[in-house]
């Protein structure tokens, strides 16, 4: 009986010192991993939310770069941290929903990461050069069928998500294109606006700049109806694909086994910034939606994404390795 009470003594005192430990939270500054350099957006999202949850909590968020791999290298690198809310990774849609699929890794995105929050998430853009003969979806389509195998377009690399977005919308139009991977998409789009390729595909914020200088033409775009604050551009659902609408989104995630506690206080915080004109005001220069959702949508997010990439992997041809 004696021995009974030590060991219940002992796990209260132990309980105790959990609470006590996590209510101390946070006792040093807080790493947001980052999958690419400085300057995209997504690092700028990380930034961005990082400064949000300094503010808010009152605690120290920085953001460290990793790159490399395709986002892999910083996915594997979070998943083996200690889940002591300490250590998050601001993913964006490759490193978890696409790279799986087309190499092995040794990290599962459902096994290792505890999702928080989707800050925001983007569309595609195809273009063209301006002196390209098609100047519609439909007229690149019709084209590029006459020329089979002809028609080249290029995209940041072998893989990414504009070379399966483009993968997807040609199998459903039963048109093969020639797939031109560059290393990154500013590289892609230059050779485009040089004339050496005439199409681009790419995320919308980065099409975006060089459509508004007149150096490309965007002929569609990803999302389901046309955006309020671009309503000139045509969407490629309106274009004869009905229902088609691809985005890739930047979310905060943590290694599995992270207090829930620390996860909700996390989500809450971003859940207002959602709110705030001025953190959605640095998103809107990037053609994004910002959306902070809760931890559970960001699961179920994840859950369909996976279905969608995985199939846009197959219509692209890129085998595991």
């Amino acid at each position: 009986m004696k021995l009974r009470s030590i060991a219940v003594t002992a796990g209260l005192v132990v309980f105790g010192f959990g609470l006590a430990a996590h209510a101390a939270w946070p006792e040093r500054p807080i790493k947001i991993v980052a999958p690419y350099v400085a300057g995209g957006l997504t690092d700028t999202t990380a930034r961005i939310t990082a400064q949000w949850l300094s503010t808010t909590l009152k605690l120290n968020a920085i953001v460290e770069n990793r790159t490399g791999a395709n986002g892999a290298i910083a996915a594997d690198f979070v998943a083996r941290a200690p889940a002591d809310g300490y250590t998050f990774f601001m993913s964006s849609s490759p490193p978890l929903m696409i790279v799986p699929h087309m190499q092995k890794v040794d990290y599962d995105p459902f096994k290792n990461f505890v999702p928080v929050s989707i800050i925001n998430s983007g569309y595609f853009a195809i273009a063209v050069n301006p002196t390209f003969p098609s100047k519609t979806l439909p007229e690149l389509l019709a084209y590029a069928k006459q020329e089979t195998n002809k028609l080249a377009f290029a995209t940041g690399g072998k893989g990414d998500t504009g070379h399966l977005a483009m993968s997807l919308l040609l199998k459903r139009a039963g048109v093969v294109m020639t797939h031109v991977p560059y290393k990154g998409s500013s590289a892609a789009a230059a050779d485009v606006m040089a004339g050496h390729v005439p199409v681009y595909v790419g995320t919308l914020s980065d099409a975006l700049e060089y459509h508004k200088s007149g150096k490309l033409k965007i002929v569609g775009i990803s999302s389901l109806k046309r955006l309020s604050d671009l309503p000139e551009l045509a969407t490629i659902a309106e274009q004869g694909f009905p229902g088609y609408t691809i985005t890739a989104w930047n979310g905060l995630l943590a290694p599995v086994g992270t207090p829930k506690a620390v996860i909700a206080t996390l989500a809450e915080a971003l859940k207002t910034a959602c709110r705030d004109p001025g953190f959605l005001a640095r998103f809107q220069a990037h053609s994004v939606e910002t959306l902070c959702t809760s931890p559970e949508a960001f699961s179920e997010r994840m859950k369909t994404d996976w279905v969608m990439w995985g199939d846009a992997v197959k219509a692209s041809g890129v085998e595991l390795q």
